[in-house]
C-alpha cells in the first residue's frame, strides 16, 4: 500500500521539469556528525532559476528524511529546490519537558538541537550535530559539487540565507521549524501537528510559543488531523502562535487501508504521507514563483 501510495503521489506532482533527486550522508558533508547519520534527501527540477526558494522539511521523533522524500519530491515540483533533513530527533522534547517545572525546558531544548548553543539541562549534543550546522554544511557540499545550481544561495556567510528558504516540518520537525521561524525572518513556514509542547500544570502551550515571531504571521501555515490524539494541545499552540483560522488547515479524511495499522497514534503522519492532501500541500507550500507575503 505504500508503494501505491507513493506511486500516486508522484503522479499528481506537477508536469513541469522533471525532478532530480538523490541522497547525501550528513557526516558526507560534516565529518564532524558522527550520529543520527541517514542520509537526507535533496530533490530539485532541471532549469529552475538560481534564485529559486529552497523548501527544507525536518521529520519528526524517530523519523529519517527516507519517509518524506515524496513529499518533497512534488515541493520540489512546485518551484523548489527541496531537501528533507536528518537530524538529531530523538528523544521528543515531549518526552524530556513535560513533567519538567521548567518554563525554560523546551526553548532550552530546541534551542541545543537547533543551533547547538543554550543551557539545555536536559539534552546535549555537538554544535555539528544540530540543524542549522548541519543544513550549512550540506548547502556548502552541494553547492561545491554542483555550483550551477543555485544552492550558494541559501548561504549568507556561515549562516542560512534565511529569507530565501522555507521551513516545514513534522511532529518534532515542526516545532524545530517553528522555533527556528521565530528567530529569522524566513519565507515561509510548513507545519504539520507540532508544536505542542505544554508548560505547568494548566497544560498550556510552553512559553516560548507565544513569543514575539520574526518572521511575519502571513507566511504561516499549519495542519492537523481532527482524529489525532492530541488535538486539544495542537489546538491551542496554533492558537498561541497566533495564527488565524484561514491558514490552519484541519484534515478529515479516513486512513488508507492498511495505514497506520500499529501506531498509537495512526492520524498524526497521515497529513505528510497520503497524497489525497495533494491539493493541501499546495495551499500550504505555495510555488516557489509566488512573492513572500
Amino acid at each position: 500500500m505504500i508503494r501505491l501510495a507513493a506511486l500516486a503521489l508522484l503522479a499528481m506532482a506537477p508536469a513541469a521539469d522533471p525532478v532530480t533527486g538523490y541522497q547525501v550522508a550528513p557526516s558526507r558533508a560534516d565529518p564532524a556528525v558522527k550520529a543520527f547519520d541517514d542520509p537526507s534527501y535533496v530533490f530539485a527540477a532541471e532549469g529552475l532559476p538560481a534564485d529559486a526558494p529552497l523548501a527544507v522539511f525536518l521529520p519528526g521523533t524517530n523519523g529519517k528524511p527516507a519517509y518524506n522524500a515524496n513529499l518533497m519530491r512534488f515541493v520540489a515540483g512546485l518551484g523548489y529546490r527541496a531537501i528533507a533533513l536528518g537530524y538529531d530527533n530523538d528523544p521528543a522534547v515531549v518526552q524530556v519537558c513535560t513533567a519538567d517545572p521548567d518554563p525554560d525546558c523546551a526553548s532550552d531544548f530546541r534551542e541545543m538541537r537547533t543551533f547547538g548553543t543554550g543551557k539545555s539541562r536536559t539534552v546535549s549534543n555537538p554544535r555539528a550535530e544540530a540543524i542549522v550546522p548541519r543544513l550549512v554544511a550540506l548547502l556548502r557540499l552541494l553547492d561545491k559539487e554542483q555550483p550551477a545550481r543555485g544552492w550558494g544561495h541559501y548561504l549568507d556567510g556561515d549562516s542560512p540565507n534565511w529569507e530565501a528558504i522555507l521551513l516545514s516540518g513534522q511532529s518534532q520537525g515542526a516545532g524545530m521549524a517553528a522555533w527556528i521561524a521565530k528567530r529569522h525572518k524566513v519565507r515561509r513556514v510548513v507545519l504539520f501537528s507540532s508544536p505542542w509542547e505544554t508548560s505547568g500544570r494548566e497544560r498550556r502551550p510552553a512559553p516560548w510559543i507565544s513569543g514575539a515571531s520574526a518572521t511575519p504571521i502571513a507566511r504561516w501555515q499549519a495542519a492537523y488531523n481532527s482524529r489525532e490524539n492530541t488535538v486539544p494541545l495542537i489546538r491551542a499552540a496554533y492558537a498561541a502562535l497566533g495564527l488565524p483560522a484561514a491558514q490552519v488547515h484541519v484534515l478529515t479524511l479516513d486512513l488508507p487501508p492498511g495505514f497506520g495499522a500499529n501506531s498509537p497514534n495512526p492520524y498524526h503522519g497521515a497529513g505528510i504521507r497520503d497524497p489525497r492532501y495533494a491539493e493541501v500541500w499546495r495551499a500550504m507550500f505555495g510555488r516557489g514563483s509566488d512573492a513572500p507575503e
